[in-house]
């Protein structure tokens, strides 16, 4: 991958990853050569266009093992995590179902959060529970919270600001001995550890393509086929993906999907090895250079390429980042109003405010180098330097 010069050093993987260009390559005739509606089938280029999509549809389904039919094609992991947890909870309505709990977990993801609590509006009832220090979920905590009345447990697979796994099995099986749905966010675990929705006893996945070096624009979410699964579609429409999602379906971001899905089913394992390894340069680096530095959930285990740290010292993490422009990393913070608020994960996990602020998310990805992590390294070391003494001068 051809990077240009005096491009800063990016370590954000977990907000998006760059596309790779096999991938990209894999997208441009469906831009230029063959443009068609792969729903067009009268013609011969849009029956093309329709069986590159299911070809792409299947090379998704194989990274979480499951079947092309179950995967629903969608513009992002918000959407399919909207469609997973509405859609559930207004057909169980529509059938008339005495089950109105829905439970999570208080690190989810904000379009988890909200659409849970939105749903609190239309006669449901929002259970969000605690995880401990290090963001993990405790299995007697959820069994305690699940019975008759829940319809749906929804826990993601991997943290996006931390990094920690959670025990997918285990809290599959709970949630099925309760007879509730089972619904993972998986935006951040898929192509960086291994995924099957038969062995956690998943209802319900949601995917997102830029996490997995795939365009922007283009997610799925798995609706479990056998027992089957019955959700309210959020659109109205043309009546695509079984009536679950209409709209046209953008043929380049669907193949550009299925290709990332392809690679990362091939090289994932060795992706995470390589990058473990660079994230343990790094932190090497880092730690020589800042001494007191800590990693946060520490003693969860974690996706290769996360670091959450926090630095020492009276500092921010913003006053950090604006005095090492070079490297792109993020704090994992809000904006509310003019004020910078710290992460709600971060308060979840029960870290102290000051430590809190002073944290930042650290994603290496595939195309990170050994030479950008030492660079990185001694760049956010200065940085932490500077912004100590009070010396940060605003990026040029």
């Amino acid at each position: 991958m051809t990077v240009p010069p005096n491009r800063p050093i990016y370590l954000d993987n977990h907000a998006t990853t760059p596309v790779d260009p096999r991938v990209l390559a894999a997208m441009r005739p469906w831009w230029e050569d063959n443009f068609a509606n792969p729903g067009s089938v009268e013609h011969v280029m849009g029956r093309a266009a329709e069986e590159a999509v299911e070809e792409a549809r299947g090379h998704i389904a194989e990274l979480i093992g499951a079947d092309a039919k179950e995967v629903i094609l969608t513009s992002g992991a918000t959407e399919a995590n909207n469609l997973a947890i509405k859609g559930a909870a207004r057909f169980a309505a529509s059938q008339g179902s005495d089950r109105r709990r829905i439970v999570t977990v208080a690190t989810e993801h904000k379009c988890v959060l909200e659409s849970v609590r939105a749903l609190e509006q239309e006669g449901f009832e929002p259970v969000i529970l605690p995880v401990d220090g290090n963001g993990l979920l405790d299995p007697d905590t959820l069994r305690g919270a699940v019975d008759d009345r829940t319809l749906l447990v929804s826990v993601m697979a991997v943290n996006n600001e931390i990094g920690v796994i959670q025990d997918l099995a285990a809290i599959g099986t709970i949630a099925k001995e309760a007879g509730a749905l089972f619904h993972t966010d998986a935006a951040q675990a898929a192509g960086r550890i291994p995924l099957d929705v038969a062995e956690i006893r998943a209802d319900l996945m949601s995917l997102s393509g830029h996490k997995i070096y795939g365009p922007k624009g283009i997610g799925a979410l798995y609706v479990r086929r056998r027992p089957r699964v019955r959700l309210a579609p959020l659109l109205s429409g043309g009546g695509q993906e079984r009536g679950l999602r209409s709209g046209t379906l953008p043929a380049p971001l669907v193949v550009g999907f299925g290709e990332a899905a392809r690679i990362a089913a091939i090289e994932g394992l060795l992706d995470a090895g390589r990058i473990a390894g660079q994230r343990d340069l790094f932190l090497a680096a880092l730690r020589a250079a800042v001494p007191g530095v800590m990693l946060n959930a520490a003693e969860a285990p974690r996706v290769s390429g996360n670091a959450n740290i926090a630095f020492p010292g009276d500092v921010s993490a913003q006053d950090i980042m604006a005095a090492a422009p070079g490297v792109c990393v993020s704090t994992g913070s809000a904006c509310s109003s003019a004020e910078i608020e710290p992460s709600y994960v971060l308060k979840a996990i029960g870290l102290e405010e000051a430590r809190a602020r002073a944290t930042l998310r650290i994603g290496i990805g595939r195309f990170t180098s050994p030479a950008d992590v030492d660079r990185a390294a001694a760049m956010l070391a200065e940085g932490w330097r500077r912004a100590v003494s009070g010396t940060i001068r605003a990026a040029e």
